[in-house]
Parts: C-alpha cells; structure tokens; sequence
C-alpha cells in the first residue's frame, strides 16, 4: 500500500477547481441547447450533469485514502467526511452562484442533484473500495 501523500490528491483537486470554473460561468455563456437536441432541456440533463460531476469529486477523493494504510473503519469516517464535505461544496457552489456570478442563481434542485450524486458515490465507491483495498487492524 502506498503512504497517503498530497500528491494522491491531485485528480480530486483539480476536480474541485474544475467544478469551480464551471459555476462560475456567466449564465448567458452556457450554450442553450437548439434544434433536435431540445429535449435535453425536457429531461432536465443538467441536473444528471451535476449528479456525475459531484459522483465523481467523491470517488477521485475516496480513492486516495481507500489506498492508504488506515484501518478499515478509520478509511469508512474518512470516507464519510468526503461525501459531507462534498454536500456542503454543493452548497457552497449554489451561494458562489447567487451571490457572485453574474446571471446564475440558487438553484435548490441543482444542490439536490449535487448531494444525491454524492451520496451515490459514496455508498457505491465505499462498498467497492473498502474491499477492494487491503486494510490494516485497528
């Protein structure tokens, strides 16, 4: 097993920071969806968009410590504190929005979107990797 290093780290953070650069997109430069493509808009994509993008900001985060020598209940508080914190970016992505990116707003199913991709993640991926991964006793 490899040591945990800030460099494990790497993908998740420049995740964050790409998530960051997305909210913070001027509303009128996020391109509409037009002719056929429509029905986008109908099924309301963005929101499987936010699930995905907030999905995977878990797992690059859980990988890491899944990998590390931590036990395997020390690696489960982890990862719980990796799906809250996840939540409360959502949060904060939403405020980032309403207070400070012109033409976006709070949108509360954006942050629904956010929290369920999360905790989708973090149910699927903690399963998988707590047994993937050899752990050490407590």
């Amino acid at each position: 097993m490899k040591p945990l290093s800030v460099k494990s780290f790497l993908p998740g953070i420049a995740w964050f920071f790409v998530i960051l650069y997305l909210i913070c997109m001027p509303g009128d430069e996020i391109p509409e969806p037009t002719g056929w493509w429509e029905w986008i808009k109908l099924i309301q994509f963005d929101k499987i968009v936010h699930m995905g993008i907030f999905a995977l900001l878990v797992f690059l985060f859980m990988l890491p410590i899944a990998r590390a020598p931590f036990s395997r209940k020390k690696k489960a508080e982890l990862f719980l504190l990796i799906v809250l914190s996840a939540i409360a970016w959502g949060m904060g992505t939403e405020l980032i929005q309403k207070f400070f990116v012109p033409t976006r707003f709070f949108d509360m199913m954006d942050f629904t979107a956010d929290s369920i991709g999360a905790t989708i993640s973090y149910f699927a991926t903690r399963k998988y990797l707590l047994n993937h991964f050899e752990h050490t006793p407590e």
